[in-house]
């Protein structure tokens, strides 16, 4: 049986975006033939999953550890960029973005990444919240809603 991590779902072809996984979830990452995981969280992956990235081949980019003191923090601009500038690169798929939850750090670059690919607001936002659930942050909301795509080219 294939369990998919919490919050899983495909962004596009060969992205996908969700919580941190546990052992059960394994073999269903398996079969998406995963390159690269961005991982937002500021706390160390689990051991388990970091072990599983290696034993897989799969480049575990950690971001944003330096910039937050816990997981309530915001996702900072300057993590966002990174996300972005490895998300435009086509060596880096198939890939999933992650954080704890898969609600908001991750939510808010999926939001840019759709600015990038020039969505409506509302639709986004939909996005945002779809995954999110009833623990809308208003300040990410704001944050996607503010973010100048310009910045990831230059």
């Amino acid at each position: 049986m294939l369990v998919p991590p919490p919050n899983f779902g495909m962004v596009e072809e060969n992205l996908y975006r969700s919580g941190q996984p546990d052992q059960i979830n394994f073999p269903f990452l398996e079969k998406l033939s995963l390159k690269s995981v961005i991982f937002l969280a500021p706390e160390e992956p689990d051991p388990a999953f970091a072990d599983f990235c290696l034993q897989q081949g799969i480049t575990l980019h950690h971001l944003g550890v330096l910039y937050a003191t816990n997981a309530w923090d915001p996702i900072t601009e300057e993590v966002v960029l990174q996300a972005l500038n490895l998300l435009v690169q086509p060596s880096t798929y198939p890939v999933v973005v992650m954080c704890n939850l898969g609600r908001h750090r991750t939510g808010t670059v999926i939001g840019c990444l759709r600015k990038l690919q020039r969505w409506n607001l509302s639709a986004i936002l939909e996005e945002y919240r779809r995954y999110a659930g009833p623990k809308v942050r208003v300040m990410n909301e704001q944050f996607i809603e503010l973010f100048d795509e310009e910045l990831v080219f230059g």
